[in-house]
């Protein structure tokens, strides 16, 4: 790995690169294959993205040595960031913030003295994204056991990320490109033919789901996900369908009363406010092409019920999008696969990555376009 900036070559205004999206690439948990997904993706859309890898210098430039000897990276650290800002570096080379490991990696062993590190990886995303180094953050899957054992609460990115930004409330959204937009888009910087599903409720037992849709939090949603999918799409009227709760959508009350009582105002009260709104939908015959063309967005109640159509079609390439902070995330809609990890690297499929960093780069675009 290079360590000279001045031996970086690192002049976009001569390529016409300067305004590439730069986003920050969190390396995730060193003991999976989040460190090689991150390098072999950002070094794929290099010419499209300035990414901004985030961990430790010396494992990944090892990483990357393993994958290919052609990848070119060039360490900073944290206070070069502060005091300096970001390099702007040509498409041949890829920065990467320091962050050091506290153990030596051994894939697929998870271990708790690196779990404060791969946390502070983290917060150098944020701050970035919040100080306008980073335009975005991508981030590769981590193990919430790693930073529980070493002594810190957390239960996951999204939660963590409202916290460090004073969010109220976010609102997952997952998107993904079908097998026929993923063979037409694979050469682009990004894709317009996505799935987007985002969920009313996220991680909750299903017995518990009905008594979390309420008026109050289901406006709520709605609000953030059309002004998101306006600010961070540039879809000026952007267009939700929205799933009931019930089989056949309650089946005009027999079988339940959330869609009457609760689903049905708020999207009256939506419609009454300009939104372009229409349900509450049965969600087994929603997910059809006929349906689907002509929306932005399905809105489903609960995890799985959307999310199991979305990760179908999506074939390994779907992306977790967290709406409602006051920055672009995206990331993965995978986990560590810390046994595959163990076998070495080049089996790790890199897919929802490149497309994590696609989608944010288009969320990027669209909100310069939007502010300009």
């Amino acid at each position: 790995m290079a360590t000279s900036q001045a031996a970086a070559g690192m002049d976009d205004r001569k390529d016409g690169l300067r305004k590439r999206p730069t986003i920050a690439i969190t390396s995730g948990e060193p003991a999976g294959i989040g460190p090689e997904i991150a390098i072999r993706a950002a070094w794929q859309l290099r010419q499209q993205v300035c990414s901004v890898l985030i961990g430790d210098a010396a494992f990944l430039a090892m990483t990357a040595a393993a994958i290919d000897p052609a990848i070119r990276l060039v360490a900073l650290s944290v206070q070069a960031l502060r005091l300096n800002g970001l390099p702007h570096f040509a498409a041949d080379r890829i920065a990467v913030i320091d962050c050091p490991l506290n153990a030596h990696v051994v894939p697929g062993q998870l271990d708790p003295q690196n779990g404060r590190a791969v946390l502070q990886i983290l917060d150098i995303a944020i701050e970035g994204a919040l100080n306008g180094s980073f335009d975005a953050i991508v981030t590769a899957p981590l193990q919430k056991s790693t930073i529980n054992d070493a002594g810190v609460p957390f239960t996951g990115h999204t939660e963590y990320l409202a916290e460090q930004t004073g969010t109220a409330q976010v609102v997952m959204m997952l998107a993904g490109a079908t097998a026929e937009d993923a063979a037409a888009d694979a050469a682009a910087a990004d894709a317009s033919g996505y799935l987007r599903v985002a969920l009313a409720t996220t991680h909750l037992p299903l017995k518990d789901v009905a008594a979390a849709i309420t008026v109050d939090g289901l406006a709520r949603t709605l609000d953030i996900l059309h002004h998101d999918l306006q600010r961070k799409f540039g879809l000026r009227q952007p267009r939700i369908l929205v799933t009931g709760l019930n089989p056949h959508a309650g089946e005009g009350g027999y079988l339940g009363r959330e869609e009457i009582d609760v689903i049905a105002p708020v999207l009256a009260a939506a419609q009454a406010k300009g939104m372009k709104v229409s349900g509450p939908y049965p969600a087994d015959t929603l997910f059809q092409p006929k349906y689907l063309r002509d929306a932005d967005c399905v809105l489903a109640m609960y995890h799985d019920q959307g999310l199991p159509v979305l990760k179908y079609a999506s074939f390994g390439r779907g992306v977790n999008i967290t709406l409602g902070l006051p920055l672009i995330r995206t990331s993965v809609d995978h986990g560590t696969a810390l046994d595959l990890a163990t076998r070495g690297v080049g089996l790790a499929d890199c897919g929802s990555m490149v497309e994590a960093i696609k989608v944010a780069a288009q969320m990027v675009r669209a909100t310069r376009a939007v502010a300009s």
